[in-house]
């Protein structure tokens, strides 16, 4: 039976090119549960991401989304593209928060490769560094970082 291109869960090593986007579908809004979830679940009990009375005598007047929420999400919307397939996420780098987020954004990301190159030690797979950013719904860039991934051959 053919599989349907539609359902490609991640790439081989030989399916990435230096230089390619990939444009992550869908994007996600943050909601409040998804806020205070992630904040009890990871033990992160500031004020400024559960206290809307609080958050509001603060620098945005609001309630802040936890940044690693932010990271965790766009890593995940990433994976059907980048790391689907992959042996192992081996390092992140640079991560960088550009701008604050709220309840009610909207997540989008985008992934550019960077650079694919072989295993020096095993010749059944590879390394492939990729950057990747997120924007609101505003266009508005939230978040960027770079990782490199271990990704089998075909």
């Amino acid at each position: 039976m053919k599989q349907d291109k539609s359902l490609q869960f991640g790439r081989y090593l030989e399916d990435f090119k230096e230089g390619d986007i990939y444009n992550h579908f869908p994007g996600k809004t943050i909601t409040e549960s998804d806020n205070n979830l992630f904040s009890l679940l990871t033990m992160n009990h500031h004020p400024v991401h559960l206290d809307a009375k609080y958050a509001s005598t603060k620098t945005h007047g609001q309630i802040l989304v936890v940044g690693t929420l932010v990271f965790s999400l766009v890593t995940g919307m990433t994976v059907r593209d980048v790391s689907g397939r992959a042996i192992a996420n081996l390092s992140y780098h640079e991560i960088k928060h550009h701008a604050p987020v709220f309840l009610g954004d909207t997540i989008f990301a985008k992934t550019e490769v960077l650079s694919v190159r072989e295993s020096k030690t095993k010749s059944d797979r590879g390394i492939v560094k990729v950057l990747t950013e997120a924007f609101n719904q505003d266009n508005i860039k939230v978040l960027s970082f770079s990782r490199s991934v271990l990704i089998p051959k075909k």
